[in-house]
C-alpha cells in the first residue's frame, strides 16, 4: 500500500461540510485514512478572496496509482461542485491536491509530486507538519519541520475554531 498526503482546501459555502465530505469520497474512493491534522483557516494564497479557506491534510493508505488517484480527485472535486475557470487561483467549493506519494517523485502533465508548491505554502505546511513532521521531502532531502523553518511565505495560518464549538 502506498502512503499518500492529501491537502484539501474550500473557501466557498459550507467549508466544513465540503471538507467532511470530501473525507467521506476519498475514503470510500482512493483508501483508509490513517491520520488527519486538524482543520486550518487561512487567507487565500496568491489571488483576493471575501472569504478565508478551511485547509487540512490527510494521510492515505492505498493500492491506487498516482494516475488513478488524479481520475479520482477529479472526479471527487466534481462531485462537490468544484468550478475550473482556467484562469489562475480562485475560490473554490473544493481543491485536492497530491503532496507525496510516498517518495516518488513524478512529472507529468497531469501531476507533479512532490507538489511543485508545498514549500512555499504555510496553509499546506501547518497542517502537515502537525501529522508528518519528519517526513522527508524526496527532492530537498529535509523534513516537513525543517521546511517550515525555512518558508518565506508570511500569510497567516491558524487552527479553526468552528463557531458553535
Amino acid at each position: 500500500m502506498a502512503k499518500v498526503y492529501l491537502s484539501l482546501g474550500s473557501n466557498l459555502g459550507d467549508r466544513e461540510n465540503y471538507l467532511a465530505c470530501a473525507r467521506d469520497f476519498i475514503k470510500s474512493r482512493i483508501g483508509s485514512i490513517v491520520k488527519e491534522s486538524s482543520v486550518y483557516e487561512s487567507e487565500p494564497w496568491g489571488f483576493e478572496a471575501e472569504s478565508n479557506f478551511l485547509n487540512q491534510v490527510l494521510k492515505v493508505e492505498t493500492s491506487l496509482s498516482p494516475a488513478a488517484i488524479m481520475l479520482e480527485i477529479s472526479y471527487i472535486e466534481s462531485k462537490l461542485g468544484r468550478e475550473r475557470t482556467g484562469k489562475g487561483y480562485s475560490s473554490r467549493t473544493i481543491d485536492i491536491d497530491v503532496l507525496f506519494y510516498d517518495h516518488l517523485i513524478l512529472y507529468t502533465p497531469e501531476l507533479i509530486v512532490p507538489h511543485k508548491q508545498l514549500h512555499k505554502r504555510n496553509f499546506i505546511i501547518e497542517p502537515l507538519k502537525e501529522i508528518a513532521p519528519d517526513f522527508i521531502h524526496p527532492l530537498f532531502s529535509i523534513t516537513v519541520t525543517e521546511i517550515a523553518v525555512t518558508c518565506h511565505d508570511e500569510s497567516k495560518v491558524w487552527r479553526y475554531e468552528p463557531v458553535n464549538a
